[in-house]
């Protein structure tokens, strides 16, 4: 959709574009090993966040879990190699930096949240980068990624506080606590929308500023939600509505 409707001068047809293909290829590919290797270092945590959904070492076996993540990351790499060489550097800064994340970084405060949204953002501005590095409103959606992940990635730290605090883990609210941590996450929200609004303000769309006017509205709910928030439901039920914006906001780019 990035592709197709913010782009300038976008082929009627992707599907015609074999460039564009490898480049979504790629960075599927790497984010399905990423997916792997996080559930690879996972395994016990998720037995006591989540045991209904854990997939590696009772469905399939950890030695195949890495092999398989090593094939669809070598692949999403070599892809790069096809398009140039700054996707090239991309996805293989993106394989690495995974691996870090899911065997040091995501035990550790706040890094390993910053790290997913930085990747999340990543793969909307690799789209500019390789097309045209001047779209201000690609990168706009790359930062309203970049921050919804973040807060999403902190509240999902809240909802998992027994599992991490069992193996461990210092996420963030094991670290500083649930009242400090809502008040990063209440920092985060004002930084990004005044972020957004700088950026519009570059830009003379009305249909942009109305999306993010009713993105806004989301926004407040989540806040109010969020100071009302003590229990684990309550965090699930905010992890939720993180994904309906996420949802709003990229079915947003038809409009704009």
């Amino acid at each position: 959709m990035v592709r197709y409707f913010l782009v300038e001068n976008a082929e009627n047809s992707i599907f015609k574009d074999w460039e564009f293909l490898i480049l979504v290829l790629s960075t599927v590919l790497i984010a399905a090993g990423g997916y792997i290797i996080n559930d690879y270092f996972d395994v016990k945590i998720d037995q006591i966040n989540k045991p209904d959904e854990v997939f590696v070492g009772r469905i399939i076996k950890r030695r195949y879990a890495l092999l398989i993540h090593q094939i669809l990351s070598g692949m999403g790499v070599v892809l790069g190699l096809f398009l140039s060489w700054k996707i090239l550097l991309v996805n293989s800064f993106s394989v690495t930096i995974l691996w870090f994340y899911a065997s040091i970084f995501k035990k550790k405060p706040f890094s390993g949240n910053l790290i997913v949204a930085f990747l999340t953002a990543l793969s909307i501005s690799e789209i500019a980068l390789y097309y045209e590095p001047g779209r201000i409103i690609i990168h706009i959606y790359a930062l309203f990624a970049f921050f919804i992940n973040l807060i999403r990635e902190i509240i999902k730290d809240m909802e998992d506080m027994k599992g991490d605090a069992a193996h461990g883990s210092k996420t963030l609210p094991i670290f500083l606590g649930i009242r400090k941590t809502k008040n990063i996450i209440y920092s985060l929200l004002v930084l990004f929308v005044a972020l957004v609004l700088i950026l519009l303000a570059k830009l003379s769309n009305f249909n942009l500023w109305l999306c993010f006017g009713i993105l806004g509205l989301l926004l407040l709910l989540m806040l109010y939600k969020l100071i009302l928030a003590d229990r684990k439901k309550h965090f699930a039920e905010l992890s939720r509505i993180c994904k309906i914006i996420m949802l709003l906001g990229v079915a947003s780019i038809v409009f704009v």
